[in-house]
């Protein structure tokens, strides 16, 4: 047997052939588990006979994937058997090599000691410092071929085999069972802090809606009862619809403003969301609630209402957008117009409110109507401030040597957009001509989203190199916008 040819020909066809998205099954796994095998097979002490066997198999056990990935074990013992006879092996020890690549296919059912050995090599990285980056790679593979479609679900996998998952050798059982418990420890105790996580995300974002509608209603009724009201002044959209039929035939404005919605809350529900419409109905009940109490009149000054008015209503409206749903129906119905139309949101919104303050120029006169589009304006300009000026944006850049796989997760977990640099890391003090490639990644997130951002880098690489600095304005790409509702 030429083991040493046999070697240098196949390491060489795997570095040269295999393709690129194979981050784990590639040439370096093969001497990876070689080189276990060759620790497993002195520490059992083998035969020498034994031991070219093993290492034989060890070489072809994932040869199979320059053919496909399908089956491959099958395909390695196709290549093992088509090439190894040029390296003098005969055909009772290439069955005999096929036979131990077999019983490395999931679930490994090895059925000599040689079979262990290979198995155990195999798997053998389960119960060693390089678990992780092993682990990280495959996913990569089994994302590209369609065998995993995310991280979460790729951790239960791991979680499931970890557990379910024995060593043969006395070697591997003393030297990986150890530190392969304390890999599946950290794992549990990833799901049981991500769920804790989640739990405590949903309580705040539930609690955090309460307080953002509550005000939110507070301020758009003291907008509404203490300037606009007392001063026949209106807004946009079903507000101004409201305010004009509250004018006109003297109906509650509360009772009003709840029937004008509930159409459009009704279109939210199939337009938006189940949760946004069961949201908004809230807000707006609990708007028309408000406006059954009275309030005092604030000015009379004409441009004291039409600016803090607004600015009370901007503020009101802003909160509840931020909250996820809408005090003013009129969004919705632009969105579901847009939808089958060729006019944009703004278009509709702006037909909408020029046909309302046209009304309200004929009944109350123009300088009125002049006022009530101040008062629009100063409540628009608010609402973007309240949505969009609290979230500051936030350049980050992170440089890792686990670089594909945070990629990755920012793009398919937190949806954001990234560039890449090539750049070189390393340069250390007493180490200065030790460098190496590596892909610099930049993001653009708010700053609300910064923590989890980092909480997942960390999961990855606890040594990424992570800046992040203010960005004052940022316009296109993936970034958080205002929802149109």
């Amino acid at each position: 047997m030429k083991y040493k040819e046999a070697y240098d020909f196949l390491t060489q066809k795997l570095e040269q052939e295999l393709p690129s998205y194979l981050t784990y099954h590639n040439a370096e796994h093969t001497k990876e588990v070689i080189r276990a095998a060759e620790h497993l097979v002195h520490s059992e002490k083998s035969s020498h006979h034994d031991i070219e066997i093993i290492l034989t198999a060890a070489l072809f056990h994932d040869s199979g994937f320059l053919e496909g990935t399908t089956d491959h074990e099958e395909l390695s013992c196709q290549i093992a058997r088509a090439h190894l006879v040029k390296f003098d092996y005969s055909q009772e020890q290439i069955e005999k090599i096929c036979e131990l690549i077999m019983a490395t296919k999931l679930p490994q059912t090895p059925g000599d000691k040689g079979g262990e050995i290979l198995c155990d090599a195999d798997l053998y990285y389960l119960g060693t410092d390089k678990y992780f980056f092993n682990a990280e790679n495959l996913f990569l593979e089994m994302k590209e071929m369609g065998a995993v479609s995310n991280w979460k679900e790729w951790e239960e996998r791991q979680r499931v085999f970890l557990s379910s998952h024995k060593y043969f050798t006395e070697t591997a059982k003393r030297e990986c069972n150890i530190k392969k418990d304390q890999h599946l420890s950290k794992l549990n105790s990833r799901k049981q802090e991500s769920s804790q996580e989640k739990k405590t995300i949903k309580k705040y974002t539930l609690l955090q809606d309460i307080f953002l509608i509550t005000f939110g209603v507070l301020f758009a009724s003291f907008a509404l009862k203490g300037f606009l009201v007392p001063n026949n002044f209106i807004d946009g959209g079903i507000s101004g619809m409201s305010l004009l039929l509250h004018k006109l035939y003297h109906f509650n404005l509360g009772i009003i403003i709840i029937v004008a919605n509930l159409p459009f809350i009704v279109m939210g529900y199939f337009t938006v969301s189940h949760k946004f419409a069961y949201k908004t109905f809230f807000c707006v009940l609990l708007l028309g609630i408000c406006l059954f109490f009275p309030y005092p009149a604030i000015t009379s000054d004409k441009l004291l209402i039409s600016i803090f008015g607004g600015f009370f209503l901007g503020i009101g409206i802003g909160l509840t957008m931020r909250a996820g749903c809408a005090l003013d129906g009129i969004d919705v119905l632009a969105l579901y117009t847009w939808k089958r139309t060729s006019f944009t949101v703004t278009e509709i919104i702006l037909a909408i409110n020029v046909l309302i303050f046209s009304i309200a120029a004929f009944q109350f006169g123009i300088e009125s109507a002049l006022y009530s589009m101040l008062t629009f304006f100063t409540a628009s300009k608010t609402i973007d401030y309240v949505v969009e000026g609290l979230e500051a944006y936030t350049g980050v850049t992170i440089i890792s040597a686990h670089s594909e796989l945070i990629k990755h997760r920012l793009v398919n977990e937190l949806g954001r957009g990234i560039t890449v640099y090539k750049g070189e890391r390393g340069f250390l003090p007493g180490k200065f001509e030790i460098s190496n490639k590596t892909d610099i990644i930049f993001t653009v997130i708010t700053r609300l989203e910064l923590r989890k951002l980092k909480n997942l880098v960390q999961e990855i690489d606890p040594n990424a190199f992570v800046f992040a600095n203010t960005i004052k304005d940022a316009s296109g790409g993936i970034i958080k916008r205002r929802h149109i509702h």
